[in-house]
């Protein structure tokens, strides 16, 4: 009996020192420094947006807001905000806190996730560090999707993200199709992303000369630079499941990441199935790529810098990459959407200007401080 319960106890140990291991790189102190500052940065973010606007509050009274029990607490206000059911009643503070200006942090933050961890993916899928949503023709495909629904076929503006998601994924198929050659490989991937981004960057310009409505200008202008002005539950609500689907699969998927990583050989003798593991992983990339886009437009610069500071920070391992990322991205992106309300207050400029003034200097910096960019 002693001999039974002594080899229980050993295997419970065995179990527990195994799932250490398997988690221990959770815990690795530069990963924590950056998820605990990363998430100070969203804290203080979203503490500033709240209590900015036509309706002023101080602090202390946007963090009563915040925090008011009657919100947090009420299963009834979150199924209005998750489910879109009727919004139950709560003081004035509370609600243009909750139902104004916190969905437009919460999209911000899946924003900033969604395009970190998809450019690290395309980073590693190519093998490439100026790889990105942008480079490989997602965002070029999705802006002339909705210059063309803006343009031409106005009455389908109500079907606006799902058309972006639609046109930035197909983008990226035709990257791939021009890229195939026997298979595929990283430098061909790149080179076909910069030949279809130009062409439908092409195509973007000249529907602009059809446009006769100033108003359709200039929302397809808010669209293809990226902006979180207007938006509500219902956007949290589009990009939530898209979002944790994609989190949860570049997770998995990060152990082949970093077969890839190794070279075209060395995947194949670990007996990896190259251009199956290429494609699944492009597929969730796009997937997150798509699903920002759906929300926000085109925001610029996060997909290809987000990954770059995390990885000086972090490593390049791509377990600890996909998850600095997944706390870097959204404290970039709040940070910069601050800047877009406040910067020119009361007018709003759209986050991608903000984010391409923070990543241009931010690259010509690692341009400058790397010998060697490009193939990873």
């Amino acid at each position: 009996m002693s001999g039974r319960k002594s080899s229980v106890g050993a295997d419970q140990t065995a179990t527990s020192m195994a799932d250490e291991t398997r988690f221990g790189w959770l815990f690795d102190p530069k990963l924590v420094t950056v998820m605990l500052g990363s998430l100070a940065v969203v804290f203080v973010g979203a503490m500033i947006q709240v209590s900015y606007g036509a309706y002023s509050m101080t602090f202390a009274e946007a963090w009563r807001a915040v925090f008011n029990p009657n919100v947090v607490f009420n299963p009834h206000a979150w199924d209005a905000f998750l489910l879109g059911e009727t919004m139950p009643e709560m003081s004035t503070e509370s609600l243009i806190v909750w139902n104004i200006r916190l969905p437009r942090v919460f999209v911000a933050v899946f924003v900033g996730m969604n395009l970190a961890i998809s450019g690290a993916i395309f980073q590693a899928v190519t093998r490439n560090e100026l790889a990105s949503p942008f480079i490989l023709g997602v965002s070029s495909g999705a802006g002339l999707m909705i210059l063309l629904t803006l343009v031409v076929f106005g009455g389908l503006s109500a079907f606006l993200p799902l058309i972006a998601a639609l046109g930035g994924a197909v983008a990226f198929l035709i990257v791939y199709v021009i890229a195939w050659k026997n298979g595929t490989s990283p430098v061909r991937l790149v080179l076909a992303g910069v030949i279809v981004g130009t062409v439908f960057g092409s195509l973007q310009t000249a529907l602009f000369f059809f446009a006769d409505d100033i108003g359709v200008v200039q929302s397809a202008i808010a669209w293809t630079t990226g902006s979180l002005t207007g938006t509500d539950w219902e956007q949290v609500r589009l990009v939530l499941p898209w979002t944790v689907v994609a989190v949860l699969l570049s997770i998995a998927g990060s152990r082949q990441m970093n077969v890839l990583l190794l070279g075209e050989q060395t995947a194949k003798s670990l007996g990896m199935s190259i251009e199956k593991v290429r494609f699944a992983l492009s597929g969730v990339a796009v997937l997150a790529a798509a699903a920002s886009i759906a929300v926000a437009g085109i925001v610029g610069f996060v997909g290809l810098i987000v990954p770059h500071m995390v990885r000086n920070l972090v490593g390049s391992d791509s377990k600890k990459l996909i998850v600095g990322c997944l706390f870097v991205g959204p404290a970039l992106m709040v940070s910069a959407d601050v800047g877009a309300r406040l910067a020119l207050s009361p007018t709003q400029i759209p986050v991608g200007i903000v984010t391409g003034l923070i990543g241009g200097p931010y690259f010509l910096y690692l341009m400058r401080k790397q010998e060697n960019m490009g193939e990873m």
